[in-house]
């Protein structure tokens, strides 16, 4: 009577060692399905980030090539208005001047030379400097030359003369 346990002991253990194994490749299963989900996972972010990345620098060096072009255009808008003033923009080159003002700003190029307002280094280029009781701050108070922006970018510094307070 001592055998029959014996025997059906191993029998009981064999299909104990069995459960363990199959519950053990299920779980490796799983995790291998949940591994590939979360590397499939990373891979679609890193592809997204990538697309990001590279419509950003796509549409950043369009904005620098476009600067760029614009201003090598400057000495020639400075022409246009330089002929402008001294009432030679007539006829057939007065069309082509207000045309080519127009695509420069369609491209958003804007000029900006305002007078009495504060000098400010990062747009201005001081040229000229006198002093004066009258003013209390460092102003701008003639254009010499205008200066332009693309799209918040300052292209050219506008060249100013500037009168600072007496000390």
């Amino acid at each position: 009577m001592t055998l029959e346990p014996e025997e059906s002991a191993p029998e009981s253990s064999d299909q104990e060692l069995s459960d363990a194994v199959n519950e053990a490749l299920a779980e490796v299963e799983i995790d291998e399905v949940a591994v590939l989900t979360s590397d499939l996972q990373r891979v679609q972010a890193e592809y997204a980030n990538y697309r990001k990345r590279v419509d950003r620098d796509r549409i950043t060096a369009n904005e620098i090539t476009t600067a760029v072009v614009l201003s090598e255009l400057l000495p020639v808008l400075d022409d246009i208005a330089r002929a402008s003033e001294h009432g030679e923009l007539t006829g057939g080159f007065k069309a082509v001047a207000d045309q080519l003002l127009a695509i420069t700003t369609k491209f958003g190029l804007t000029q900006f030379a305002d007078v009495d307002v504060p000098f400010d280094p990062n747009i201005h280029e001081a040229l000229m400097h006198s002093t004066s009781p009258d003013v209390k701050e460092t102003l701008v108070t003639q254009v010499l030359q205008p200066g332009f922006k693309f799209k918040e970018r300052v292209i050219r510094p506008a060249r100013v003369a500037v009168t600072d307070p007496e000390s």
